[in-house]
């Protein structure tokens, strides 16, 4: 059911701050913002996303401390039900679905699995792009 890494998200106090940090380290300006809430850099030959979010956004459980706030999102074909089965299998959720931004068809959600780690599943709308342009250049 998990076709990749979609998403990575880490949350800040002072985003303005995390935002020049990273735009700093990684050489490149954020492509995508939402004014006092949250930039996007995509990285890498397979445009993978990094997302820096406002802390206010955090979902209830997420903690300030190292490992306790950021997700990576696998994509998934089917959201609800994905949830659905992580939750029959044991898993509690962590951040209920929700949908993201403008209207483009980002959702996530997220459980903690049966061993309290955090599972971001999430469907992408970018991923399903570049999962297939890389399918059309590979058959060309």
């Amino acid at each position: 059911m998990l076709r990749g890494m979609a998403t990575t998200t880490y949350y800040a106090d002072d985003l303005t701050a995390a935002k020049d940090w990273y735009t700093e380290f990684l050489g490149l300006a954020p492509y995508y913002e939402v004014p006092g809430g949250y930039y996007e850099f995509r990285l890498g030959p397979g445009q993978d996303e990094l997302g820096i979010i406002n802390r206010a956004y955090a979902p209830a459980g997420a903690r300030n401390a190292p490992g306790g706030g950021g997700i990576v999102y696998w994509h998934v074909d089917d959201l609800a039900a994905t949830l659905t089965r992580l939750l029959e299998l044991g898993a509690t959720e962590y951040e209920p679905i929700t949908e993201h931004g403008d209207g483009a068809g980002f959702v996530t959600a997220s459980v903690l699995d049966p061993f309290g780690n955090v599972l971001g599943i999430m469907y992408n709308p970018h991923f399903v792009a570049m999962t297939a342009a890389r399918a059309a250049a590979v058959s060309s």
